[in-house]
């Protein structure tokens, strides 16, 4: 049974969507495409980039300083593979719907591993005997069934996303345990932990990022690329290059 605030977070973020999808059919004239890449509303996204970046500099990441100052850095990494394993059965069951029988198989051996001698998911032996870990969600699932990529879109607080990959988050929700196996109140306090927790992760490119030029189009790309990786599962499709596509000047070989 899902809680009503996972109703709520479901419902927001699907009306934000729509609405994106309205726009984007409203603003063909300005689609902005380069290479895989379909950005029909980069004035919106850019705005609300904005925001983000005022919100993460003045909340997000003064938060996530102080949260990593007070705690030592062997109970971060048992807090990673905590949440990892608590949202595992996400992962078995896209394995499953992707044809991925056997992976999905070890999958389940992993979470039960780490879920017993690993202590609910605080220590990792299952990666030690060999049973490592996956990352599959829904957007990889609706790939590989063909579903298109869709518009990249930002959304308020939680960053990137892009038609297909957001649609996969809503649903993938409705399985994580994360969001169900909590009540209300607890649910709101250990995911407003959890978000500290990543943004915590992400503080050692902050520097890198600072550096970019133009840091929505960095954003953009890096995070379009690591979805294409993740739904090749690390092995994307190399880009072929045409010879018969250019013209050469037999004179320069003369």
């Amino acid at each position: 049974m899902i809680n009503s605030s996972v109703l709520k977070n479901i419902a927001s973020l699907a009306s934000l969507f729509t609405c994106m999808g309205i726009f984007a059919g409203c603003a063909s004239p300005q689609t902005i495409e380069q290479g895989n890449i379909t950005d029909p509303f980069e004035p919106i996204n850019r705005s609300i980039f904005r925001f983000n970046e005022i919100a993460d500099k003045y909340v997000g990441r003064p938060v996530a300083i102080g949260y990593q100052f007070i705690t030592p850095p062997v109970m971060r990494t048992g807090i990673t593979h905590f949440f990892d394993n608590l949202s595992y059965p996400v992962v078995i069951i896209n394995a499953a719907l992707q044809g991925k029988f056997a992976q999905a198989g070890l999958d389940t051996s992993r979470l039960i591993f780490n879920s017993t001698i690993g202590i609910l998911g605080f220590m990792d032996p299952a990666t030690d005997i060999g049973l490592v870990r996956h990352n599959e969600d829904l957007g990889q699932t609706l790939g590989i069934w063909g579903v298109p990529e869709g518009a990249y879109i930002m959304v308020p607080f939680f960053g990137p996303r892009t038609m297909r990959s957001g649609t996969g988050d809503l649903a993938d929700i409705t399985v994580n345990p994360q969001f169900q196996l909590f009540s209300s109140s607890a649910q709101t306090k250990l995911n407003i932990f959890w978000l500290n927790h990543r943004r915590s992760l992400l503080l050692g490119i902050d520097k890198e990022v600072e550096r970019v030029f133009d840091r929505y189009a960095f954003i953009r790309d890096t995070y379009l690329q690591h979805r294409e990786y993740l739904l090749y599962d690390g092995n994307p499709p190399e880009d072929e290059f045409n010879f018969e596509d250019e013209e050469f000047d037999d004179e320069e070989f003369d």
